[in-house]
C-alpha cells in the first residue's frame, strides 16, 4: 500500500513544459475524454522527464507543492478518487 497519494496531472492548454513540485506523479494528457493511459513517470535523480504519450516536458520545482503547476490549473483531480474519499 502506498503512503501517498501519485499526484496527476494534465496539459488540456497544450503547454510545451509544465513545471511540477514532486519527482513521481501520473500523466494523464488532456483531460477526459480526451486522455491517454495514466502514466506513472518519475524522474529519479533528473530535473525533468518527457511523457512517452503526449510530449509534455514536466520539470521538478522544488518551491512547489505537490498539487501546484506553472503554469497554473495543469493538476488532474479525478472525480472517482475525489467520489471514494
Amino acid at each position: 500500500m502506498s503512503d501517498h497519494i501519485i499526484p496527476h496531472f494534465q496539459n488540456d492548454a497544450g503547454h510545451n513544459a509544465i513545471s511540477i513540485g514532486v519527482k513521481e506523479f501520473m500523466c494523464v494528457g488532456a483531460n477526459p475524454p480526451f486522455d491517454h493511459p495514466h502514466v506513472f513517470l518519475d524522474m529519479g535523480d533528473e530535473e525533468e522527464v518527457v511523457c512517452p504519450y503526449c510530449s509534455t516536458l514536466y520539470r521538478h520545482d522544488a518551491s512547489l507543492s505537490a498539487d501546484q503547476t506553472v503554469p497554473a490549473g495543469c493538476t488532474f483531480n479525478d472525480p472517482q478518487v475525489a467520489a471514494a474519499e
